[in-house]
Order: C-alpha cells, then sequence, then structure tokens
C-alpha cells in the first residue's frame, strides 16, 4: 500500500509559481489550492513516502 506525506503551504502573492515550482522540484505534487480563513491561498501537497 502507498504511503503519503502531507504538507500546507501558504502561497504568497505574486510569488505562487516560484513556490509550487521549488515544492515541485522536491518531489512534492500540489493537490489542491484553497482560500484560508483570512482570504490568502493555501496550496496543499503529497508526495509518496520511501
Amino acid at each position: 500500500m502507498i504511503k503519503w506525506e502531507y504538507a500546507t503551504v501558504p502561497l504568497l502573492l505574486h510569488k505562487e509559481a516560484m513556490i509550487l515550482n521549488s515544492w515541485g522540484v522536491d518531489g512534492w505534487e500540489l493537490v489542491s489550492v484553497n482560500t484560508n480563513a483570512q482570504g490568502g491561498m493555501l496550496a496543499i501537497f503529497k508526495r509518496e513516502l520511501a
């Protein structure tokens, strides 16, 4: 069975692509982008545990 780890990351305005690409290079897959309680964007990532 595949096991996953998850991370939630705030996305800063005008730096979204840089943040997403940085996490992608480290093997994280973007699952979704949501609005947090303060109105900012929050990215949710997952990657397979070794």
